[in-house]
């Protein structure tokens, strides 16, 4: 697989940032893709909040494998951490979701108040995710109020901004960020397929020859459909499939394979080919 790497300096600012802010917060939210849910797990936040309660949110439900999705908030459960699958952008149910699920990772800390004679305060979650994985919109959708930008693209969000969620939660929002080195190519191929990365330094046919790779393993015969092949065809052939199925040709009548790997890109980003997901949960390390 092609090697992706990217960390401009906004993210690194943002990390510091988010490593001041940490001994404010009770709890983390953690966004991740439903469609890379290992991909898209920041280990930066395993190196600044270990021992903090923590909500792993799967976004992007919509456009990932429900089954798959299913069997990943199974295995992402764990005595200090709970997980939720949401459509944030359309589930109206996601406020009560999150917000239930954050009193419960936090009971044991308001129980402890009430037992010293404390009236518990609102408990405050830092909300923490990679580049365009719907952070913004679920906290718009938590605040219900447009209180977070949001855009189809990474990067949006800059600076960390304190959000009322309810009288008994208080969320920190902060930028999308990555980490300084991503020690897999796979990491890197698949966060720039499902749109985490900055496309203006990618190399979109080798994304996209990776991209079709793996989904051709993971569900034979769906993309060869889409784009009139068959499961012999090669993987660099498919573009030129895609090409011809989209109507991408040069001047000569030559299938136009650099403009066929965006337009297979971001056809797979916006659900067009289907309900994929691109890992699988034994595949976390």
């Amino acid at each position: 697989m092609v090697d992706v790497q990217w960390y401009p300096g906004h993210m690194e600012k943002a990390r510091r940032d988010m490593i001041d802010h940490l001994k404010a917060v009770d709890m983390i939210i953690e966004l991740r893709d439903a469609r890379i849910p290992n991909a898209s797990r920041n280990p930066i936040l395993d190196e600044m909040a270990p021992q903090k309660p923590r909500l792993i949110v799967l976004s992007k439900l919509d456009l990932a494998d429900e089954e798959v999705t299913a069997q990943w908030v199974a295995a992402l459960k764990n005595e200090k951490q709970d997980c939720l699958a949401i459509d944030v952008a359309n589930d109206s149910g996601a406020r009560a979701k999150v917000i239930a699920a954050c009193k419960q990772l936090t009971k044991e800390k308001r129980e402890r108040m009430i037992r010293k004679g404390i009236k518990p305060r609102a408990m405050r979650a830092m909300c923490c995710g990679i580049p365009n994985c719907g952070k913004s919109t679920l906290i718009n959708r938590i605040a219900k109020r447009s209180s977070a930008k949001t855009a189809d693209k990474p990067g949006v969000t800059r600076a960390l901004t304190w959000i009322k969620a309810d009288d008994s939660l208080e969320i920190l929002d902060t930028p999308g960020v990555l980490w300084p080195k991503f020690e897999e190519p796979r990491v890197g191929s698949l966060l720039a397929a499902t749109g985490a990365i900055n496309e203006d330094i990618l190399d979109l046919k080798e994304i996209a020859m990776d991209t079709l790779h793996v989904l051709r393993e993971l569900y034979p015969g769906a993309v060869e459909a889409e784009y009139d092949a068959d499961l012999n065809t090669r993987t660099d052939v498919m573009l030129e499939k895609i090409a011809y199925k989209r109507n991408l040709l040069k001047e000569e009548g030559e299938p136009d394979t650099d403009r066929a790997a965006g337009v297979f890109l971001r056809e797979l980003r916006k659900g067009r080919l289907g309900r994929f997901t691109l890992e699988r949960p034994h595949e976390e390390e």
